[in-house]
């Protein structure tokens, strides 16, 4: 039987690259957003994962046979987070329950799972690095384990397997993605060289000498289908990562490289995104202008308070990978290329200069 992808938020950068990944492969791969991308090979469907009649009557021909659950939602408050996600969760194994098609459900979540959510990341007790799938929930309300537990009793009602992938900080090509940091430091390195300001580290001194490490889209697409169609794999949690490591120090210098810029000393001091960059839209749109860049609007390619969040985190952040490599999957990316990649499919579609 043809494997059949309903990519729930396939205009992201998580399910754009799951759709591409899986319609090159031959899958029938359904690509459900607010406003779907036109992919070749993907189907667009449009609809809004909060309305559940809408919803129903958008997938009411679709008969998927895995479903990618790969968007969310930011809201005011962790409650606020709560509510909306889970429901659209929800609302999406609801509306295709009709259909009896489903084998299998991925939700992708991430390492909030274990530092907490923004209201009180990196906060409180923790657990050691490196992050590992068998450490607990944290005693802490979370959307994440919100969205798990509607998988979880939906997989239990309807029979599906399930699996939970648990990225860090992801870099793929998504215009006006709420969670870019490829993206959000191209512009920053681009407006730097066309400012003459300094490229400073915006994140702490943790964050600029510990070892951490990242999630290529591509990396996390093949993780999903290799978890959806690997029965060893099914009904687990797992961190999906790059497979290497690196400093900040080390990263910082090779953006700043590629851009062709130096990277500043860094004195210690924090230096937030959201501060430094405040009022570039102007600046933005004047290197726009004088670029033919294709998108003069700052505030639909950047989102610098998520990096700062990541990058100001005052704890080391490792990612433990074992449990994926003994059962099977040994995919790797260099984590400084995927960070090229980005750089240079941004250049090619003239987003940046």
């Amino acid at each position: 039987m043809t494997n059949q992808a309903l990519v729930v938020g396939s205009s992201g950068i998580v399910g754009s690259a799951v759709s591409r990944l899986l319609a090159d492969e031959g899958w029938a791969v359904a690509g459900l957003a607010r406003r779907p991308n036109q992919e070749s090979g993907v189907t667009p469907i449009s609809a809004d994962l909060l309305d559940p009649k809408a919803l129903a009557s958008a997938l009411a021909e679709v008969s998927p046979t895995h479903i990618f659950l790969t968007t969310w939602a930011r809201q005011a408050s962790e409650a606020e987070n709560i509510r909306v996600n889970a429901q659209m969760v929800r609302n999406v194994l609801e509306a295709v329950r009709a259909s009896g098609s489903v084998r299998h459900v991925a939700l992708v979540t991430g390492l909030k799972h274990y530092l907490g959510p923004f209201e009180a990341y990196g906060k409180g007790s923790l657990p050691q690095t490196p992050f590992r799938e068998e450490q607990g929930r944290l005693d802490v309300e979370n959307f994440y384990y919100a969205q798990e537990d509607e998988v979880f009793a939906a997989a239990d009602r309807d029979g599906f397997t399930w699996s939970v992938h648990r990225p860090h900080t992801i870099t793929g090509m998504a215009v006006g993605n709420a969670m870019n940091m490829a993206t959000t430091l191209a512009v920053y390195a681009s407006i730097c060289r066309f400012t003459g300001r300094p490229f400073r580290f915006p994140g702490s001194e943790v964050q600029w000498n510990s070892l951490t490490d990242m999630t290529d889209a591509g990396q996390l697409a093949r993780h999903l289908r290799w978890a959806s169609t690997t029965p060893a794999a099914a009904n687990q949690a797992f961190n999906i990562v790059n497979g290497d490591v690196f400093r900040w120090k080390w990263m910082w210098s090779r953006i700043a490289q590629w851009f062709g810029i130096e990277a500043a000393p860094f004195d210690g001091q924090p230096a937030p995104l959201e501060q430094q960059m405040a009022n570039d839209a102007e600046v933005w749109a004047e290197l726009s202008r004088q670029s033919g860049l294709a998108e003069a609007d700052i505030g639909k390619l950047i989102s610098p308070w998520h990096t700062d969040a990541d990058l100001g985190r005052p704890i080391e952040v490792v990612t433990d990978m074992s449990k994926s490599r003994t059962l099977g999957f040994t995919d790797y990316q260099a984590s400084d290329e995927a960070f090229f990649e980005v750089f240079e499919k941004l250049r090619a579609n003239k987003l940046i200069p």
